[in-house]
């Protein structure tokens, strides 16, 4: 599965690693956070080295819809319910300022991308007692968000909000933009690097997999914390969602804006125009990772539902995305507990990483470099409510339980490889094995996640082993691909 984004020639060619470097700022990442974290640091005169573990754009930003838009759905409706109207308004200023910083970027460097209508709609009576209910959050927020009838989607609808003037990019072309500004200005950018640990009291020491560096602050923007700090895995639900485009049959042009539903399984809808074709790209049917029978019938049911409303389609690309919701719904960024003020994180986009990343980074540059941002401030300072406590508690209950059933539930028979293309995990002697069959390569691994040490499950859309607890990934061959874990699983011990 290979997104439509990554289906190119990549021109990338990494800078060369070099152990016992000095530098001001490391950045862990180099998906649109970490990217924009560093070019903001280098403007300011900043020796900044981006450590990416796979190469840019591998995780999230390489796989999004990538959709630029202040209206989200129905998440200012479901902020409201946990906070005042000041938290939900710095949430909105917060997006709209990333918003405008990058269309200003893209403009600056002649980087295209297409002004929309944005909508949200809803199929149901449920999903427009959504969309009232949005309307008022927004509104009160400060977003000229409308109430209309049609939205112009070939299918019947109870009605949409809509907000004009939002955008959408090709996120690859953005990050090779500014791979060359950063460069330019004298910053470094390896892959193939992960890094592993960060300790001391003054300049940091930065552990990686190839050797250490030190500087004087580390920005972990790598989707979720790698480092344990502050136990960010808990308050954050890992989720995985699938992504296609199609091509329509001739005469036929996808619909004029972006849009997403109100209802689940939530179904998004936006165009893209490649080498003469315009492309419908579809999304949704979501789910918390590793916690599904079959990952591919989530993908079959985005296309059969994207082939019944847009009848004779071909697909062209499917794939999928990785993001992370926190359990009171507003992203986490800033200082990183016992990090002593040096190493700053993001993460809990929420899926809007487009807008959400590029505020973090303007926060995050803002505390490395002294600045102060008051919506930054508002947003930190926020209060758990007893709604985010009470889906933080039921989250972590749901992690016990499902690592429980995990170590409980493992079959005892391996002797027999699975099909090509399948994977299971089974018990030999006290140890969980997972072994599974991709292009006729048999491999046997650890079950156990390098992480907190739940019991990997087989995703069969994808071929990967996926941890139920905090959302780690590996390869059939065990090369850890994203999540928390800082490790690969290793082959299993032969008893």
């Amino acid at each position: 599965m290979t997104s439509l984004w990554l289906d190119r020639e990549s021109t990338f060619s990494p800078d060369p690693f070099q152990a016992g470097a000095k530098y001001d700022t490391v950045v862990a990442g180099a998906g649109l956070t970490g990217l924009v974290t560093a070019l903001l640091l280098a403007r300011s005169g900043q020796q900044v080295l981006v450590l990416e573990a796979r190469y840019p754009g591998a995780v999230t930003t390489g796989n999004t819809t990538a959709k630029v838009s202040l209206l989200q759905g129905t998440v200012l409706a479901s902020l409201s319910r946990q906070y005042p109207d000041k938290q939900v308004k710095a949430y909105v200023e917060a997006n709209r300022e990333g918003q405008a910083w990058l269309l200003r970027y893209l403009d600056e460097n002649g980087v295209p991308y297409q002004r929309r209508t944005a909508y949200t709609y809803a199929t149901t009576g449920d999903g427009a007692e959504r969309l009232r209910e949005e309307l008022i959050a927004a509104t009160t927020a400060g977003l000229n968000v409308e109430y209309v009838r049609d939205a112009g989607l070939p299918f019947t609808i109870q009605g949409a909000l809509m907000l004009a003037g939002q955008a959408q990019i090709n996120p690859m072309d953005v990050l090779d933009t500014l791979l060359g500004d950063l460069r330019a200005r004298g910053g470094s950018v390896v892959s193939g690097v992960r890094l592993r640990d960060a300790a001391g009291r003054g300049p940091l020491t930065i552990k990686t997999d190839h050797g250490d560096v030190t500087a004087d602050h580390l920005v972990l923007a790598t989707g979720i914390p790698v480092l344990d700090r502050g136990l960010y895995f808990a308050k954050l639900k890992p989720q995985r969602s699938y992504a296609a485009a199609l091509e329509l049959p001739g005469g036929l042009t996808p619909p004029p804006g972006m849009y997403l539903s109100a209802e689940q399984p939530t179904h998004s809808l936006r165009d893209y125009e490649a080498s003469g074709r315009r492309l419908l790209l579809v999304g949704g049917h979501g789910h918390h990772v590793g916690r599904t029978a079959s990952e591919k019938s989530h993908l079959t049911g985005l296309l059969d539902w994207a082939g019944t409303h847009f009848p004779g389609a071909s697909t062209t690309h499917t794939w999928s995305a990785q993001d992370y919701q926190a359990t009171n719904l507003m992203p986490f960024f800033g200082k990183l507990p016992r990090g002593r003020g040096r190493i700053l994180f993001g993460t809990g986009y929420n899926k809007w990483g487009m807008t959400n990343a590029v505020a973090v980074a303007l926060g995050m540059s803002a505390d490395i470099l002294g600045g102060q941002i008051p919506w930054a401030d508002t947003i930190r300072h926020r209060i758990t409510s007893p709604a985010g406590a009470l889906s933080a508690v039921a989250l972590n209950a749901g992690v016990a339980a499902t690592l429980a059933t995990g170590w409980g539930k493992l079959a005892s028979d391996g002797t027999t490889p699975p099909p090509d293309g399948a994977g299971k995990v089974y018990r030999d002697g006290a140890r969980p094995v997972a072994v599974s069959t991709v292009g006729g390569t048999t491999c046997r691994l650890s079950a156990v996640c390098t992480h907190l040490g739940g019991i990997v499950r087989w995703n069969d859309s994808e071929l990967t082993w996926d941890c139920p607890l905090h959302g780690s990934r590996f390869g059939s061959d065990g090369q850890l691909l994203e999540g928390p874990a800082t490790k690969n699983l290793p082959p299993a011990a032969k008893g």
